[in-house]
């Protein structure tokens, strides 16, 4: 960007400076018919309009304006914006900005750092080659998933608006990919609130002496319960039910009142206040916006890393600690060469960067113009990919005390995925240390954190798409629209806290969110390199942070990146899905309700597609260049005034 000398105004590296003949620097004149006044007539006006902002920010609005000048609009003979008062005004922007730099990165940080670094990434590594995996995980990241969050941040920013209303400064045809975003959004909420509400319920049960999951003699346990680490009689064997695995699904879940989705009983009372509570502190977050959710994260993004660093450091001094390390990191070349690896390290970093949801254009729209996206989005991808492999040492060090002590290898202890891993495996070998309840009660608080981050700045992608979309109706009104969604989101996870909630929970996180987000995602990647075009997004690029992506970028966003979103579309769509959980097999009839419920959201983008086509007036080729065509061009470069 280059500062014009007479009044400050920021240009784009594609608009050329004014020129003004030497001869009439010092008068006012007229070219093209056009008033073109002195520098010393614009700094006149400049002045005053300066002090008349000055007043209006002094009555309680933002230290914050904005030079907007529509391209093409009273432009000078050189195409540049004129330099009188009727085109360049000094209006307040009324957005938001991050207080500091800070606020932003530990947003971003956790939000993408949440409880699928912690259960999902070890389980994939070692799956799928143990220190082998981390090829085709680095090459994903570099070549996918770290392309897609460098674009979600640079339109956030460059465009300052939400997920739904950007789509009219990129490509209108594609707003739907908006709409479809939020009702994404919601789908998460109605069951990711529900997990967080079980690592709730965990940490105020290690709040005793000794964790419940400890013993065999609770009302809840049954002859099956044997507890390995207590020194006595009691074997091992295939029927053997670990206290914490039945402390999970009778008295946490009370799963075992349940048949199934088509029978899911009651509600789980004690679940329902837990709900509750994570829904009022997710309330009080994010009501005032940043100025909250900014200072929460400082938090609820930092305290995870203390708690697993001080888990490493206890779980390293275990028993067989270093057979779990082993288990973990020792490669299997031969796995290299599966394509499922591949699919695998595809899937995981992707849900893992978490591009699609809405959330990274929400919180990007909030810095400042010339703020270097280039830079966070390499920081806190790196930090997301690192954390994940650091959460692996320490879910690692503690199967393999398991391990150990079941006399058992670590693949048998390690077979669990997704919430057992944490809930039955992590939780039973804490509960079993010296100090059980100081440690189970510090891990569960570090996953009601990293839970709690990520579903409140993911709302907050669904309040910000919809306030800018309508904000004459919402923007004075925030705290109500919050509260509404607070409300929506409570009424949507009823069905997850009965006693199949947890197939409710399986059920949404497989069906509702999986290959439909994916979707979104890859259309966005087209609708930007394709129909935007990769010739303006660079160009928006370069004026925000001084410099054009590299050609590496370049290629990545037109070519790799929707490749690499095919690639897992297809792969998601040919492997069929055996839905099981516990004992329970999800009957068909389930599929059928999951595909409908994945495309429900998805749907809404040819449904705008052609509503866009309809109403745009002329022929069907006129409406199909309009629809396709950035609706506004709109020059806005955020300064800070200094009074």
């Amino acid at each position: 960007m280059e500062i014009h000398p007479l009044n400050n105004e920021v240009y784009p590296l594609n608009t050329e400076k004014p020129t003004a003949e030497p001869a009439k620097e010092a008068e006012d004149y007229k070219e093209n018919g056009v008033l073109i006044q002195s520098p010393r007539t614009a700094k006149k006006i400049l002045r005053k309009d300066r002090k008349k902002l000055s007043k209006f920010l002094k009555k309680g609005k933002k230290r914050q304006a904005s030079f907007v000048g529509p391209i093409g609009e009273g432009e000078g003979g050189d195409g540049a914006p004129t330099l009188h008062s009727d085109v360049d005004k000094i209006v307040p922007s009324g957005r938001e900005n991050w207080s500091n730099k800070v606020d932003f990165l530990l947003s971003v940080i956790g939000y993408v750092v949440d409880l699928g670094n912690v259960w999902r990434f070890p389980y994939i590594c070692y799956q799928n080659g143990g220190g082998a995996f981390l090829l085709p995980y680095i090459l994903m990241a570099i070549f996918g998933g770290i392309p897609l969050f460098y674009m979600e941040l640079a339109l956030g920013q460059y465009h300052r608006t939400g997920a739904i209303s950007i789509w009219a400064k990129i490509c209108p045809l594609f707003k739907g990919i908006g709409y479809a975003i939020c009702i994404i959004d919601l789908y998460i909420s109605f069951y990711y609130n529900t997990i967080i509400s079980w690592a709730l319920f965990y940490l105020y049960s290690s709040l005793n002496s000794m964790p419940p999951w400890t013993s065999c003699q609770n009302v809840w346990n049954t002859p099956n319960c044997t507890n390995y680490f207590l020194m006595g009689n009691d074997t091992w064997t295939k029927f053997s039910v670990s206290p914490a695995e039945e402390f999970y699904v009778r008295q946490v879940l009370m799963a075992h009142k349940s048949n199934g989705l088509g029978d899911v009983g009651g509600i789980n009372w004690h679940l329902l206040i837990c709900l509750l509570i994570i829904l009022t502190l997710v309330y009080f977050s994010i009501w005032h916006g940043i100025r909250t959710s900014g200072k929460v994260v400082w938090v609820t993004a930092t305290l995870p890393y203390f708690v697993l660093f001080i888990l490493l450091i206890r779980g390293a001094t275990l028993p067989g600690a270093w057979k779990g390390i082993v288990f973990y990191l020792h490669p299997q070349w031969n796995e290299m060469f599966a394509v499922q690896v591949w699919i695998d390290a595809a899937t995981q970093i992707f849900f893992s960067m978490g591009p699609g949801f809405g959330v990274l254009i929400a919180l990007a729209s909030y810095n400042k113009f010339d703020d270097n996206c280039f830079r966070d989005a390499i920081i806190t991808s790196s930090v997301n990919c690192l954390t994940s492999f650091f959460a692996g040492f320490v879910i690692f060090t503690i199967l393999g005390y398991m391990a150990e002590k079941r006399s058992e290898h670590v693949s048998e202890v390690a077979k669990d995925l997704g919430p057992s891993l944490l809930f039955i495996s992590c939780a039973e070998a804490l509960a079993n240390m010296h100090a059980s309840s100081f440690y189970s009660a510090i891990f569960f608080l570090m996953l009601v954190t990293m839970g709690l981050d990520t579903t409140f700045l993911g709302l907050e992608g669904v309040i910000t798409a919809v306030m800018d979309e309508y904000p004459d109706l919402l923007r004075k009104r925030r705290k109500w629209f919050v509260l509404v969604l607070i409300i929506i989101c409570t009424l949507g996870s009823m069905s997850t806290l009965t006693f199949g909630g947890v197939y409710v929970v399986k059920f949404f996180e497989v069906y509702a969110t999986g290959t439909a987000v994916i979707v979104v995602v890859f259309l966005e990647a087209i609708a930007v390199s394709w129909f935007y075009g990769m010739k303006q997004f660079c160009k928006d690029i370069s004026e925000m942070i001084g410099f054009t992506p590299g050609k590496l970028w370049q290629i990545c966003w037109v070519v790799i990146s929707p490749v690499f979103l095919m690639f897992i579309i297809i792969s998601l769509l040919s492997t069929p899905i055996e839905n099981k959980l516990f004992n329970y097999t999800y009957p068909h009839w389930t599929k059928v309700l999951g595909n409908f419920i994945g495309v429900s959201s998805v749907i809404w983008v040819p449904i705008y597609m052609i509503y866009k086509i309809i109403i745009t007036p002329g022929t069907l080729g006129e409406k199909i260049s309009k629809s396709i065509t950035p609706e506004s061009s709109v020059i806005v470069s955020s300064i800070d005034l200094v009074h």
